[in-house]
């Protein structure tokens, strides 16, 4: 009996504890923009997408108010509205003439993280 209610403690605990994610920050909604812009003819989805230049294109400004971290496999994913605000802070006082690749710690739910911090990637 006891080992069932530890297994279900540990179980039940384990959403709570905090992820981290490294990758690219961006303009979130630049790089889902970047991302519907495929050739409709064309034989891959993947052959279609510089990664790169579109994390380039949509490197987040001052003015940005919706961010996403772009990881090293492509995928990506939203940030929270408390998340979004402290990426806008992030970057007015990093500033934003370079990539920003940054580690979010926090909470996934679905395509979205609830940011607990954001700090360049080491």
């Amino acid at each position: 009996m006891r080992s069932i209610f530890f297994a279900v403690l540990l179980l039940g605990s384990s959403p709570a504890l905090a992820e981290s994610w490294t990758g690219y920050l961006v303009d979130a909604r630049c790089y889902a923009s970047e991302e519907r812009n495929v050739n409709p003819f064309a034989a891959s989805f993947d052959a279609n997408h510089d990664r790169g230049y579109q994390i380039r294109v949509c490197r987040p400004k001052v003015g940005t108010r919706k961010f996403a971290v772009v990881d090293s496999n492509g995928q990506s994913f939203q940030l929270d509205p408390s998340g979004n605000a402290k990426a806008a802070d992030f970057v007015r006082r990093i500033g934003e003439k370079r990539l920003l690749n940054v580690t979010v710690t926090g909470q996934r739910h679905e395509q979205t993280v609830t940011v607990e911090s954001i700090s360049l990637a080491k």
